[in-house]
């Protein structure tokens, strides 16, 4: 067994230190992964100024219990993260990202440092498999390690966003939307994302799955769902393989647990995972939404013989098109900055507002997934329901009664 899983269940935030206590105690202990006089950074899932409420980012309560442990461990805890695409990675940006996101107070009560330092360097890494080379915030090169604190959640270009790619906030975030241009195919993002996990190495990864989100996450658009858990795992691939099983994403709807399969790394599939803690039967979440757009990933299966000689042909119609809706959209171009393919413009007529030019669209979905007013929807095209495909938001359940 590769990694063993640990989980507690934890009902609210309010018993969040006493649960995170009884997840690091089952783990060997908080000393077992950090030193007196260390550095140790807790990289959180930061994505953009939202409230906790929100599921966007992880909770302030779980991230001030972590930083707690590892001060009483005789370490120095520095909250960590460079928000999404379309973020300027600054010290006013990250001012307004802790205040907004809980973390100021989380620090304030642990006794715990928020990191202000915008530097980046490029980074060597010869064994990645796709990126040899990546661009990296500083805190994260000059600590002695890593933690992840990640949150569960869905995603609408990966399908699920938890410990692995967690770290794809160490890249400062104007420089995200560089890896969606080049790696426009999700195979090719998820190797990227293993290899930048595989670079930061961290020591343990640590799930706030108290409130999850569910249906078209990871942003504002996405619901906060109750799954009352917590996780951890040295190994940030099996605790995600874990997290998938818990809300009913199937392994062939996951491009990362694709993406390991190909490349033989482990494990890969949950019956290679121990799990400690919980019987997986008794913790599933019944109906959790997936985002509409884990239809695109195996296409190819859905298709009649007369269709499939069409299939790279239909892939890009098959794809869900972002569109702005405009009484939500105040245009403040954070989708604009955030488009890999410079595809959004904001225009100022009666009233500014974003539109998106369909034919430069690649659908990343980053615009979708940064939008603070919500206000970038995902649309199903005329070719979805003439090829009669599922609805991609349907529970794990609703699919296996089929």
């Amino acid at each position: 067994m590769e990694g063993p899983v640990y989980i507690v269940s934890c009902p609210d935030y309010d018993h969040a230190h006493e649960k995170m206590e009884m997840l690091l105690s089952m783990m060997g202990g908080i000393d077992r992964f950090v030193k007196p006089g260390e550095k140790i950074v807790l990289k959180a899932n930061l994505l953009q100024p939202a409230a906790p409420e929100q599921a966007v980012t992880t909770h302030p309560m779980v991230v001030a219990a972590v930083a707690r442990m590892v001060k009483g461990a005789g370490a120095l805890p520095v909250i960590v993260d460079s928000p999404g695409a379309g973020y300027q990675y600054t010290s006013k940006t990250l001012n307004t990202l802790y205040r907004k996101t809980g973390m100021v107070d989380a620090a304030r009560a642990a006794g715990a440092e928020l990191n202000f330092d915008t530097t980046c360097r490029a980074v060597s890494f010869p064994r990645g498999k796709l990126i040899k080379h990546f661009e990296v915030i500083n805190p994260v090169t000059t600590s002695d390690g890593v933690i992840g604190l990640c949150k569960l959640k869905t995603h609408t270009l990966m399908s699920f966003t938890g410990a692995v790619k967690n770290n794809f906030g160490v890249v400062p975030g104007l420089s995200k939307p560089g890896y969606h241009a080049k790696l426009r195919d999700k195979a090719q993002f998820a190797d990227m994302l293993l290899d930048l996990a595989d670079y930061v190495s961290p020591r343990l990864s640590l799930m706030d799955a108290v409130i999850g989100m569910e249906g078209d996450g990871p942003g504002v658009a996405g619901s906060p769902r109750q799954v009352g858990l917590l996780l951890g795992s040295v190994n940030p691939l099996a605790l995600d393989i874990v997290a998938s099983e818990i809300i009913g994403l199937r392994r062939e709807q996951n491009p990362l647990l694709l993406a390991a399969a190909k490349r033989g790394l482990t494990p890969s599939r949950m019956e290679e995972i121990e799990v400690v803690g919980a019987e997986l039967s008794k913790i599933r979440v019944p109906g959790y939404r997936l985002p509409g757009t884990v239809e695109e990933l195996g296409i190819e299966k859905h298709l009649t013989w007369w269709q499939k000689p069409l299939g790279p042909w239909l892939k890009d119609w098959l794809s869900q098109s972002p569109r702005v809706a405009p009484k939500k959209c105040i245009g403040c171009g954070i989708c604009r900055d955030s488009c890999p393919a410079d595809a959004i413009t904001i225009i100022n007529g009666r009233r500014k507002a974003a539109r998106i030019d369909d034919n430069q669209c690649i659908r990343c979905y980053c615009c979708h997934e940064l939008c603070p007013e919500g206000a970038v929807e995902l649309r199903r095209s005329l070719m979805h329901r003439l090829l009669g495909i599922g609805a991609g938001n349907r529970s794990h359940q609703e699919a296996v009664r089929e």
